[in-house]
């Protein structure tokens, strides 16, 4: 049954890899994309914030494209759409806001027409137009996700983060193109840094599933994609080697970047979180490469369905949300 008053959906951003698990491990964070679909006689779009300008107003747009995927796997048309969305997530920056996108169409697009479809088959959808699950995965279930794909099915399982696990991201005011990030890689890697991947993939897995923060930075180790990535983002390299020096438990690329991303203990004094900070500003800035940092939260949630208001708008009750 369609669900002609419509849905409004809120979807976590994402960091995948974590260092080791390329295309393989992903963590929600808590920045969020917004979106509420509904049948309409025409296809309209309303996209707030900074990060949605400059994208598709017309049937070209990910969102509506994504939604009529779900529509046509359930056998259902409903091909005009009114489409709102407001996201905080920054594109292009390694933060998952393609993925969100992706999760959030599929979502909100099967709530419209009574959830016909179950979970796992919007994530073998979303992993499809993703190409990898990390993402698609974290923003989907939320917490820490690691998953496999094996090009038609993706398996995943979905861990609780630690309790006392903070995040702090360096945003460079730069984007970078996954495409790009990818084609920095090798076609082939020596057999020794593949276990080593292997053995800190798992390592890293098992330390987050046990809590283990006294073994994240061992961990969070890489040598299949971050030393081929580093000369994309100056200040890299020295900042996933010394951050652990500076009060980091461990610190990767966050995606393909150029976002620098920090696991923290919760439990860390204000002195150091300010040095850690310092860090990476002064890191970054001697390379001539302004960022901007934020503590994050992983978020325990993924998609989820938001009551609606029906005394506010969709933009008013997004207001109220990114103002809390």
């Amino acid at each position: 049954m369609i669900r002609r008053e419509g849905v409004w959906v809120k979807v976590p951003a994402s960091t995948a890899n974590l260092g080791p698990g390329f295309d393989t491990l992903g963590m929600a964070l808590s920045l969020y994309s917004w979106l509420e679909l509904k049948p309409a006689d025409k296809t309209v779009f309303h996209l707030y914030g900074e990060e949605l300008k400059g994208l598709p107003k017309d049937k070209n747009n990910l969102i509506y494209q994504v939604a009529q995927l779900v529509f046509a796997e359930a056998g259902i048309a409903i091909p005009e759409l009114q489409i709102s969305m407001y996201s905080n997530i920054p594109l292009t920056r390694g933060l998952g806001s393609s993925a969100s996108a992706i999760v959030g169409a599929l979502f909100a697009a099967n709530l419209l027409i009574g959830e016909p479809l179950d979970q796992a088959k919007l994530f073998d959808m979303a992993t499809a137009l993703e190409k990898h699950p990390d993402n698609v995965g974290a923003s989907l279930y939320g917490g820490i996700i690691t998953a496999a794909w094996d090009g038609r099915h993706a398996d995943v399982l979905r861990i609780e983060p630690p309790a006392d696990l903070d995040v702090l991201v360096a945003i460079p005011e730069f984007q970078l193109s996954t495409s790009k990030a990818r084609d920095a890689l090798p076609e082939q890697i020596a057999l020794q840094d593949a276990v080593y991947n292997v053995s800190r993939a798992s390592l890293l897995t098992a330390a987050l599933s046990a809590g283990r923060l006294d073994l994240i930075s061992a961990a969070m180790q890489d040598r299949l994609h971050q030393p081929y990535r580093a000369a994309l983002v100056p200040g890299m390299a020295r900042i996933l080697a010394e951050a652990a020096d500076h009060g980091a438990l461990g610190a990767a690329l966050s995606g393909a970047g150029p976002t620098l991303l920090c696991l923290v203990d919760a439990n860390c004094s204000k002195e150091e979180r300010q040095r850690l900070e310092s860090f990476l500003l002064n890191t970054l800035g001697e390379q001539g490469v302004p960022a901007q940092l934020m503590w994050l939260k992983s978020c325990t949630h993924g998609a989820i369905e938001l009551t609606m208001d029906k005394e506010s708008s969709f933009w008013d009750y997004i207001k109220g949300e990114v103002r809390t």
